[in-house]
């Protein structure tokens, strides 16, 4: 049977698994999701048992969350592929900006809707379309790891990659979790920014006040971490931490029409920073607050607050180091606290450092080729805005490796956020790349 048809074949069945595992509220964040975390591990790895692999385990390292790790050795001379992708999904944030139930995936317009239905339980589907369509005649050896922290920085990875690293030496690597360029033209990423979390917290009284007798002279301290998180950014909206890296990116055809519809930019709301787009969203520096403890409005009194705390996302571009990079947004924040407020400043677990991929290899050749093929037009390298932890782990132990950073995603999955959705046109594509992808590294006659 020709591929695309075996593809054709097999889709039923994996959109239905990829509903199946969308409805596990595999949320890694949240400690009391344990044993949904430990449910979506076991499907995942039913799944990849059915699908002829003949090794599979669940995992897990030491304060760690249940990882799923498959194997079908190589046939002789032919190279092994690992296929990367994770089960654990973002939290859903406020239930009332979704549409639909997060964890019952709905069909509308064209897209399936759910948390994790693209990012990144559509990546584990895409790799069961590429072994079912191939069945007992896989060309090569495949290893499967499905992980299961990558949304909380992959904390416990290099244990994980230490205790199992013969099991998972491949001569080319294929991380299903990444966006394409648009929904109709299919990418390769070949830059990811490094990325780290800081908490700030600023103490400037020993107990709330009235904000009538004593605001004036009296120093609250939301206002002052409000005065500190502005000094992270310049009149122009460009990072004002001393010392970051900056580079350039290929523009490509991204105009600012194109990218406010893509984020949902409000009318009238200017795009900050200088230089291109594409720099801006790929290989420069970005500050982010991400989170912020303090009083809801409907719950505020008048009062003056001894302490306010916020979470604070660094994104590295590509060429700096993360942890410097880390220590100096830390170094810029002490030196700004205004009125002499007591700061704590704490560092998160996270860390990735920012990745340059290797092109031009046999493995990116023919997985260009099979982007093009599947969507019957050019593919695109493109730069990704985001970090993915594996990555730059794998490939500082895994030199030799050829990685390749490919997805389900397009602009609109609204990874992370509300409604969350998977394009169904691009899964079915990016299904049929990856079973073509294998067929062309079967070794030549």
């Amino acid at each position: 049977m020709p591929l695309d048809d075996a593809v054709q074949q097999v889709l039923p069945s994996v959109r239905a698994d990829l509903e199946r595992l969308v409805r596990i509220p595999s949320v890694s964040a949240d400690p009391a999701a344990a044993p949904h975390l430990r449910d979506s591990a076991a499907l995942v790895a039913a799944l990849l048992e059915a699908a002829g692999l003949p090794e599979v385990d669940v995992l897990a390292v030491p304060g760690g969350p249940p990882a799923v790790l498959a194997r079908r050795p190589a046939p002789p001379g032919a190279p092994t592929v690992l296929l990367y992708a994770h089960h654990d999904v973002q939290p859903t944030g406020d239930r009332a900006g979704w549409d639909t139930d997060p964890f019952q995936p709905t069909e509308t317009g064209g897209r399936l809707f759910g948390r994790g239905a693209a990012d990144d339980k559509a990546g584990i589907a895409v790799h069961l379309a590429a072994l079912r369509a191939h069945g007992a005649g896989l060309p090569v050896g495949v290893t499967v790891l499905i992980e299961g922290e990558e949304e909380i920085g992959s904390p416990t990875l290099l244990p994980f990659l230490d205790t199992y690293h013969d099991r998972l030496a491949a001569d080319v690597v294929v991380f299903a979790d990444a966006v394409n360029w648009t929904a109709d033209v299919a990418s390769l990423t070949t830059s990811l920014r490094g990325g780290a979390t800081i908490t700030v917290e600023l103490r400037t009284l020993d107990h709330a006040v009235h904000s009538g007798l004593f605001g004036g002279p009296v120093p609250d301290a939301l206002t002052s971490l409000c005065r500190l998180l502005a000094t992270l950014h310049d009149d122009r909206g460009d990072v004002a931490v001393a010392g970051l890296h900056r580079g350039t990116a290929d523009p490509l055809d991204l105009t600012e029409a194109q990218l406010r519809a893509d984020a949902g930019v409000l009318d009238g709301v200017e795009l900050i920073g200088t230089g291109g787009l594409t720099d801006r969203l790929w290989t420069s520096p970005s500050i982010s607050v991400i989170g912020l403890d303090a009083p809801a409005t409907a719950a505020a009194s008048n009062t003056l607050l001894p302490a306010a705390r916020a979470k604070v996302s660094l994104r590295v571009a590509p060429g700096d180091d993360a942890d410097r990079a880390r220590d100096a947004l830390v170094a810029h924040l002490r030196a700004h606290v205004p009125w002499g407020a007591q700061v704590i400043i704490q560092p998160s677990d996270f860390s990735a450092a920012p990745y340059t991929a290797r092109t031009g290899g046999r493995a990116y050749q023919a997985f260009h080729q099979a982007l093009t093929q599947a969507w019957g037009r050019a593919s695109l390298d493109i730069g990704a805005g985001g970090s993915i932890p594996f990555v730059t782990a794998y490939a500082e132990r895994f030199p030799a490796a050829e990685i390749l950073v490919t997805g389900v995603e397009d602009p609109d999955s609204r990874a992370h956020g509300a409604n969350e959705s998977l394009h169904l046109p691009t899964f079915e594509r990016a299904c049929l790349a990856e079973a073509l992808f294998l067929h062309t590294l079967a070794p030549r006659a």
